[in-house]
């Protein structure tokens, strides 16, 4: 199974049979090296409705024919968009072809905003436990750090974690630090940093502080396999 980034939260991972996107936000992400054209995908997991996680949703879906999996009001909002979807809530878990997603609690917003600056809505954040191939993959979305990514870990087996480092609309670096000691993942990712100028932070650092896991700075395009 191969597990790749594509800056900001974007996160590929390819399995034997089917290729999943996490939170495509492709156009206007100027560290993503993918084409929202071309870009294939057989699902799409999304942690929350803002715009720079939804992203390329629609398109890359309908063109696909994928099927999105997000909070239950995303996925409503973008039923009516005509993407097939399937909803889901905090704390719930179902099993796919593909393999089982659960959703976790993360602490943030979740609104889409229209063309006309309409603003929608779109229910709870979350967080992704995505297991494949018998590996555990945790996507913690946007998230300050809360005490339950303890339980997280200690309930878990978690082969790779993706969490947020940017600071300013997530956990910093210094707050990411302690949600990695406390998820226990085999690999650490940062993810979430640099693509605006609030969010600027240094990986590197945040990678060599790391007490439990394998750091790992992932540059677009970059590839884990599991």
């Amino acid at each position: 199974m191969k597990v790749s980034y594509h800056g900001h939260a974007v996160v590929k991972v390819e399995s034997d049979k089917n290729t999943i996107l996490i939170d495509p936000f492709i156009t206007g992400n100027g560290l993503c090296d993918l084409n929202a054209d071309e870009v294939k995908a057989d699902y799409i997991l999304l942690t929350h409705g803002h715009n720079d996680h939804v992203g390329d949703t629609v398109e890359i879906a309908k063109r696909n024919d994928a099927l999105v999996i997000a909070p239950n009001e995303l996925a409503d909002y973008l039923d009516t968009k005509g993407v097939k979807v399937h909803g889901m809530h905090i704390g719930g878990s179902r099993e796919f072809d593909f393999g089982k997603v659960k959703f976790t609690q993360a602490f943030h917003g979740s609104g889409f905003s229209e063309e006309d600056g309409t603003i929608i809505y779109t229910g709870m954040p979350a967080g992704i436990l995505l297991t494949v191939e018998g590996k555990t993959i945790y996507h913690l979305g946007d998230t300050a750090l809360f005490t339950d990514l303890k339980m997280y870990g200690e309930m878990h087996d978690i082969d790779v974690a993706f969490i947020p480092i940017g600071d300013n609309f997530t956990m910093g670096p210094d707050d990411a630090l302690i949600a990695a000691d406390w998820i226990k993942a085999k690999i650490v990712v940062p993810i979430h940093y640099n693509t605006f100028p609030v969010i600027e932070q240094n990986p590197e650092d945040f990678v060599r502080k790391l007490k439990t896991g394998e750091g790992k700075v992932m540059h677009a395009g970059s590839v884990l396999e599991l």
